[in-house]
C-alpha cells in the first residue's frame, strides 16, 4: 500500500480497479504515438506501446484528530454504463480496514466532484436499499456541485445514475455538508477550486509542518496532462476553464514544490511538478 506523510498527516492509497489502456475514451488526444513521445511517461504511467497506466483508488487521509476518505470510487453491485465498472465484487472495505480505517471510524467523506468513480462507495447495499457506508461520517461537498447534479440528473434513470444510488441516499440520511469551495476542514487539510472538470470540482490541499501536497481530483486524470496541458478530458464541464486551471496549478506546484498525488494516477501515484525543456512533468 503506498503511503505519504506530509508533516503531522498521512495519506494513504486505497485501490479498487487498476488498468492499462482504454483510456482513449477520457483523453481521446492522448494516442500512442503522442504519449510515446512524452518519454517520462514509461514505464510508470504509461507501457513501451504508449498504452497510458491508471488507476482507481480512495484516498485516506489521517491528520490530527481526523480520519478523512477522498472520493469513494465505484463501489459494489452498481449498475454501470462502462461494463468493467459494473456489479463490481471488490474487497476494496476490507483493504480499508486493513489500513487502519474501520468504515464506521472514519468521520469525513469529502468528494472532490460527483461523478461515478468518485462516490460509489458513498453507499452500500443492505437488504436491497442503499444505506450510507460511513455511518458515524459527515460527507462533505460543494455546494455548487451538489446543486448542479441535483438539477441535471432530477430525471435520470434512477437504477443506473450515481447521483441517485450514491449521493441522495446520504443526503437523505442528514449526513450531508454543502461546503464553499474553499472550505476548511481542519488546520492542516481544505478544499481549494479547481473548476472545468465540473462546475463545482475542488482539489485537497494538505500543509502542515512546512510540508504540502495536493490531491488533485480530476483537474488531471493523467501525468501526460503535464506535458500537454491542452490534452482536456472528454467528460470536462468546460474544456478552456480544466486547461486555466491545469496551467495555474502547474505553475503555482513548480515554484511551490508541493507533492502531487493523483487521483487516478498509477504507481508510484505521486511526485513533484518541475519545469523542463519548456514543460512541466512529475518527477518521482
Amino acid at each position: 500500500m503506498l503511503s505519504w506523510v506530509i508533516g503531522d498527516v498521512t495519506v494513504k492509497r486505497i485501490v479498487e480497479i487498476e488498468s492499462l489502456g482504454g483510456s482513449r475514451f477520457i483523453l481521446p488526444q492522448a494516442t500512442p504515438e503522442a504519449v510515446r513521445a512524452i518519454g517520462w511517461l514509461a514505464p510508470q504511467f504509461a507501457d513501451e506501446a504508449g498504452k497510458l497506466k491508471m488507476s482507481i483508488h480512495a484516498l485516506l487521509i489521517e491528520a490530527p484528530g481526523r480520519r478523512i476518505i477522498v472520493d469513494t470510487c465505484i463501489g459494489n453491485d452498481k449498475v454501470r454504463d462502462v461494463p468493467a465498472w459494473s456489479g463490481l465484487k471488490t474487497g476494496f472495505l476490507e483493504d480499508l480496514a486493513r489500513a487502519g480505517a474501520p468504515r464506521e471510524t472514519v468521520d469525513k467523506v469529502l468528494c472532490t466532484h460527483l461523478h461515478v468513480d468518485h462516490v460509489g462507495w458513498n453507499t452500500m447495499k443492505v437488504d436491497g436499499c442503499w444505506i450510507p457506508t460511513f455511518p458515524n461520517a459527515r460527507y462533505l461537498i460543494a455546494r455548487s456541485e451538489f446543486e448542479h447534479w441535483q438539477t441535471t440528473e432530477r430525471d435520470a434513470d434512477p437504477e443506473r445514475t450515481p447521483f441517485h444510488d450514491s449521493v441522495r441516499p446520504v443526503f437523505e440520511a442528514g449526513l450531508v455538508d454543502l461546503v464553499p469551495l474553499d472550505h476548511v476542514i481542519c488546520p492542516e487539510v481544505s478544499l481549494e477550486p479547481t473548476l472545468g472538470h465540473t462546475p463545482g470540482h475542488v482539489s485537497v490541499r494538505i500543509r502542515s509542518k512546512g510540508e504540502e501536497a495536493l490531491i488533485t481530483g480530476d483537474f488531471t486524470h493523467h501525468p501526460c496532462q503535464l506535458a500537454h496541458p491542452e490534452w482536456a478530458s472528454s467528460f470536462d464541464f468546460d474544456a478552456a476553464a480544466s486547461t486555466q486551471t491545469r496551467l495555474r496549478v502547474y505553475q503555482e506546484m513548480a515554484a511551490s514544490g508541493a507533492l502531487m498525488i493523483g487521483t487516478h494516477f498509477a504507481p508510484p501515484t505521486a511526485g513533484r511538478v518541475v519545469r523542463r525543456d519548456g514543460a512541466w512533468m512529475l518527477e518521482t
